[in-house]
């Protein structure tokens, strides 16, 4: 086989543990898993009352333009229909850009740590890969990130908030560095979190697009509308940019089930802001465990929490598995002795933390 020498060597992205395989693994019969940044509350009720009163036609392809969903996004966020891009998930959205635009001829630059995706989609493509550290106050560091451009630079990726770190970048910072980057040079905004988002200092980004042409927005249904089985992600930019990635879009990238029912989650709003409160509540449940234990942590805008335990991260994962809890050890995310832990129900996250305090107990860790 001729294989691109650029994936030689690269390994599958490795996702939470499903909880049948935990279940059976450790002879277990019931399972918390709070790994995937998924919402706990699940989708609305109203997306789970019309999935139970209609049918659909299985036999033929969903509309390849999804014009219900289309009309039913830009109506909810307030653009026309040309300025949005659906994908397969965020996911395909990064590797339709990647694809576009990367090449051995180009580099992108990131931050250190951020979401795999954009690293992996760039070394398939042989691009040379940027990352920056992030900065003392555990934001995107864009002064260092502009100094990293160069001719040859062709995506930068800022996620706000950021996963695996959970902070937004601020407005004011965002607006300077799209101020300097060079006009050829597309910058993505990752905000797969921004329903999550209580910082009352954080400003809508959707202005910034309409303000420069090179910056497209990237937002997802799986996360606070609970619906990431479905797999919908959507890009937002102006209309002569995405013209340029639509004819690498596949033509049927979402179900005909999955454009019926954005529209009605998009419709219960009270939903979201249910799920943004019981997050917030379940945010601080973890904050009071790491201030109890003077544990470090990172200030989180999303559901989920990166926070420091003082041991090898990949044994505590192991050992709250047999307990009947999965979360994310932070050396598979590159910050070994720290957890991210998805921010689950009230009674969820006291059913983690009390195991999680056993254990750290028996290790010697805790103060």
């Amino acid at each position: 086989m001729k294989w691109k020498e650029t994936i030689k060597g690269l390994k599958a992205y490795e996702p939470g543990k499903p909880i049948e395989a935990v279940k059976k693994e450790f002879g277990l019969t019931e399972i918390t898993k709070l790994a995937s940044n998924e919402n706990p509350l699940g989708c609305s009720p109203k997306v789970a009352a019309f999935l139970r009163e209609n049918d659909f036609n299985f036999a033929l392809y969903p509309d390849g333009y999804a014009q219900t969903m289309r009309t039913a996004v830009a109506n909810h966020v307030g653009i026309s229909e040309k300025e949005v891009l659906f994908g397969n998930g965020s996911d395909e959205i990064i590797s339709i850009i990647s694809r576009s635009l990367l090449s051995p001829d180009t580099n992108t630059v990131m931050a250190s740590p951020t979401f795999s995706q954009y690293k992996l989609n760039a070394v398939i493509e042989g691009a040379e890969v940027r990352e920056i550290p992030l900065n003392e106050k555990r934001e995107h560091d864009l002064d260092a990130m502009f100094d990293a451009i160069d001719e040859k630079t062709a995506v930068v990726w800022v996620c706000s908030p950021n996963n695996p770190t959970g902070g937004v970048t601020p407005n004011a910072a965002i607006e300077r560095f799209l101020e300097k980057v060079p006009n050829d040079v597309l910058v993505v905004l990752d905000e797969a979190y921004i329903e999550y988002v209580t910082d009352p200092t954080y400003q809508d980004t959707l202005p910034l697009f309409k303000k420069h042409e090179n910056v497209l927005l990237m937002r997802t249904f799986s996360k606070a509308y609970g619906l990431a089985a479905f797999r919908v992600g959507y890009a937002i930019g102006q209309q002569s940019l995405l013209s340029k990635l639509e004819p690498v879009r596949a033509p049927f990238n979402n179900t005909v089930i999955s454009q019926a029912i954005i529209p009605i989650a998009l419709e219960d709003q009270t939903y979201i802001e249910k799920c943004r409160q019981i997050n917030d509540e379940g945010r601080k449940q973890y904050v009071a465990f790491c201030e109890k234990h003077q544990l470090d942590y990172y200030p989180s805008n999303t559901n989920f929490i990166l926070f420091e335990i003082k041991a090898d991260s990949n044994e505590v994962f192991q050992e709250l598995m047999t307990r009947g809890y999965i979360v994310r050890s932070g050396a598979a995310l590159g910050v070994p002795n720290y957890l991210r832990v998805t921010i689950g129900t009230a009674e969820q996250n006291a059913g983690l933390l009390a195991q999680l305090e056993e254990i750290l107990a028996s290790k010697g860790v805790l103060v």
